[in-house]
Formats: C-alpha cells, sequence, structure tokens
C-alpha cells in the first residue's frame, strides 16, 4: 500500500515514510492510495482486539517489509485494552475507551504509534533521537507521553493551552519527566496545533531537530483507532445480526474519521454521528457543505476545544472519493447547559457517570431517539470521568474514584514549562533539547 498526501502535491510514499514525517511535506494529511474492503468472513477466527486489528490493518501494511511482518505483535503489545459494549437499554449501547494506562482512549493510537516507530528506529547508537512533537487540547498529550516514556531513541514535547485543560490533565501532562518534556501555550489548542504545524513545515529545523507527530494527523494514530469501531461492529453484529451505528465525540476529528474508516472497510456500520461541544464548525460543514474554521471556544467538554479541526482534511477527501458517505453522516453540537444536565442525570437514568465529551455523545444519541430513530446505536466513552473531577463531582454529587493507573500518576509530582506563543519561541526550545 501507497500513501497520498490530501492536499495532491506529495508522490505517493510507503507507510514507514509516512509515519516517520507525520504531516506530508505538501502540509497535506497522509491517506492510503488505495480503497481496502474486507470481506467479514476475514474476521471468522478473530475474536479479541489484536487479533481483529491485525487482520483488519493487514492491507494497510502490506509491501512494507519493516512494518508488515511484526505487526502482529505490534497490535498484541499496543491493543491490549479492554474495550467493553455497555448496554444502556433497547438498541443503545456504550463502547468503554478508557481503560488504557492514562483512563483515555487516545491510549489505543499511542501505543500503536510508539511500537511501529521503535520498530522503524536504526540500531545506531549514535543515531540522533526522533523528537514526537504534539499539541493537545487534554488526553492525548499524556497517552504519548506514556506510549513513549522512556523509550530509547525518542523523546516528546508536548504543547498544550495553559488554564484549558483539566487540573488531572495538566499533572498528568507534566507528571513523566525524563524524555518528556510538557510546554503550557498562553492560548488555545488551535495555536499549540498551528505552531506544531509550523515546526513540521520548517526545513531547517527538521534538518537540526527529526520531528514526527503523534497528534491525529498521524496515520500511526489513526489506523489503530479504526480497529476498535472494527472490533465492536463485528461483537454486535455476530450476536444480533444487525449493523452497528456510532455516536463519536470529537475534537480534531481523529476518532470520527477512525469510525468512517472502519465503515468504509466494509465492516457492519451503519451510520456515524458527530458529537462536538459549543465549537460548531463541524455540524455546520456537514449541514451545509462549507467549511469555515475558527478559533476555538472554551467548553466543559475542553479535549474538543477545536475550531479548525485537522482531519477535516482527511473527511473532505472521504467525502469525495465516496460522494454518498454524505448521507450515513450527521454532527450535532452540545452546549455546557446541557452537558451539565447530562452529568448530573448519568446516575439516575443510566447508573453511569460520564465524563464531559462521553456526556455529549449520551445526549447525542437521545437526540436521534428523540427523532425517532430506530437502529442500533452506540455513544463512545471516550475518557474516565475522575480525569475531569472538578467539572464532574460537583454535579454528580460525590467523589469519584480514578482507576489504578490514574492514581499512581496523580501521585507523581508534576512540572511543565510556559512557552510563548510564537513559532520563534518553540523553535529555540527545540534545538536547545
Amino acid at each position: 500500500m501507497k500513501y497520498i498526501s490530501t492536499n495532491g502535491a506529495t508522490a505517493p510514499t510507503t507507510l514507514r515514510e509516512a509515519l516517520l514525517a507525520g504531516l506530508a511535506p505538501d502540509g497535506g494529511l497522509y491517506v492510503a492510495e488505495s480503497s481496502v474492503r474486507h470481506d467479514l468472513r476475514t474476521f471468522d477466527d478473530c475474536d479479541d482486539l489484536p487479533a481483529v486489528a491485525a487482520r483488519f490493518l493487514t492491507p494497510f501494511f502490506a509491501g512494507d517489509d519493516a512494518l508488515e511482518a511484526p505487526l502482529p505483535l505490534i497490535c498484541r503489545r499496543s491493543l491490549d485494552i479492554e474495550t467493553p459494549l455497555v448496554g444502556l437499554g433497547e438498541g443503545s449501547s456504550l463502547l468503554e475507551l478508557f481503560h488504557g494506562p492514562t483512563a483515555a482512549f487516545k491510549d489505543y493510537g499511542a501505543r500503536f504509534l510508539a511500537n511501529s516507530l521503535a520498530a522503524l528506529r536504526p540500531e545506531d547508537a549514535h543515531a540522533k533521537p526522533l523528537t514526537i512533537l504534539v499539541a493537545t487540547s487534554g488526553d492525548t498529550g499524556s497517552a504519548v507521553a506514556a506510549a513513549f516514556h522512556g523509550l530509547p531513541g525518542f523523546r516528546v514535547v508536548i504543547l498544550y493551552p495553559d488554564g484549558r485543560v483539566s487540573k488531572r490533565q495538566a499533572h498528568q501532562l507534566g507528571c513523566f519527566g525524563d524524555n518528556i518534556l510538557a510546554l503550557r501555550v498562553p492560548d488555545g489548542f488551535d495555536r499549540c496545533q498551528a505552531l506544531v504545524k509550523q515546526a513540521f513545515g520548517d526545513a531547517d529545523l527538521r534538518e537540526r531537530v527529526p520531528l514526527s507527530s503523534a497528534n491525529s494527523i498521524s496515520l500511526g494514530r489513526l489506523l489503530p483507532q479504526a480497529t476498535y469501531y472494527a472490533h465492536a461492529a463485528l461483537r454486535h453484529h455476530r450476536k444480533t445480526g444487525r449493523s452497528l451505528s456510532f455516536v463519536v465525540p470529537t475534537g480534531n476529528l481523529g476518532n470520527a474519521v477512525a469510525a468512517l474508516m472502519a465503515r468504509e472497510a466494509g465492516l457492519p456500520i451503519a451510520r456515524i454521528v458527530f458529537a462536538t461541544n459549543a465549537n460548531r464548525t463541524v455540524p455546520e460543514f456537514i449541514q451545509s457543505g462549507a467549511y469555515r474554521g475558527r478559533p476555538s471556544v472554551a467548553t466543559l467538554a475542553n479535549a474538543m476545544d477545536v475550531g479548525d479541526p485537522s482531519n477535516v482534511a482527511r473527511l473532505r477527501f472521504m467525502m469525495a472519493q465516496d460522494p454518498s458517505l454524505a448521507a450515513a453522516l450527521s454532527a450535532v453540537s452540545i452546549d455546557d447547559e446541557t452537558i451539565r444536565a447530562r452529568i448530573r442525570a448519568g446516575e439516575r437514568d443510566y447508573g453511569q457517570v460520564f465524563c464531559p465529551h462521553t456526556a455529549c455523545a449520551i445526549e447525542a444519541l437521545e437526540q436521534e431517539r428523540q427523532r425517532g430513530a430506530k437502529d442500533d446505536l452506540c455513544a463512545v466513552a471516550t475518557a474516565h470521568p475522575a480525569k475531569f473531577d472538578d467539572v464532574v463531582e460537583p454535579l454528580v454529587g460525590h467523589a469519584v474514584t480514578p482507576p489504578k493507573a490514574l492514581a499512581v500518576m496523580l501521585n507523581r509530582p508534576a512540572a511543565s514549562e510556559p512557552l510563548p506563543p510564537q513559532f520563534e519561541a518553540l523553535k529555540e526550545r527545540l534545538l536547545r533539547l
């Protein structure tokens, strides 16, 4: 399989080169040059997520000598995380993706990317370390830090918006040390993302500091995320004989595009609803067909505070390739007051405490039901509510116990550095690594 840029000005390249580069030279995002379509019988002997993932990803890795052979091992090492499908009532369910080491769905893709890049690293002890440069609106940074922490030949630099992540998220970002550096930027996520893109576009910097990405712009994040949708859809289909529709809380659109990739590859997925917060860029695009990025708005669901999502480039590419895709998509924006109401009612209505992002998906699911939707709907739970204790606990009226791995991180000391929101400051700091 070869990979091309959504901007169309980069020659087809290998998966190896696409993973190492992160962003295409023309500023676009890498996508598969040809479509992949699976027969469901392909997965007949696959039960757990690592097995489904290895089978699902085989065509995407085909022809890459450095990655095709170790793919099953990469999947086994990276994706041995639970993905429970929890019933929420007749025809509705919840896909829990927060059982990894940092209690967020980002763990699946981050661990997969780390193991893939480790397979590509030269054995030369004198080779320059690869710097993983990542912007985060909350959960990506800690997942990437956990995945690469202590990994020889790698260092991670995280940019996050100061004051616009939860206190526990900020603590996670700064609790690793060693080969992990957290930089807090006095501006929103979109500025952090713009700085990262500018760094990848600076040829002088990349010559002096080898860079790669771990944001959802990276294929190494996107491809494995498609596999838990494939796995969930297969489980549901085997049990019921029906396709599953997903309601995905989304900000930078990586998780949502991953669900679309699984559907386009032939998995039994009926339709996909994008649930956003008050940042309405994506719902407006889906409804009108006209895209207008804008500065992000701060909300309770801070990990989705994205006004100009990068993965719109992949979404538009996919819609151009398959015009029928638009009929399977919808999007809805959920305001803060409605998020609060859903969190308050979670235990009463479902016996569940939801994080703000999952609450967006639950609200979107209920709106679908109110509009008469009869299909099997699965909301996606993207993070454990204990990561957002400052928002969730006052609403539910009691403490939310952190999972064990999160509790360990919260007991470590944490530190971060301030970074002015100018590219010159970021470049100078990267050169001092």
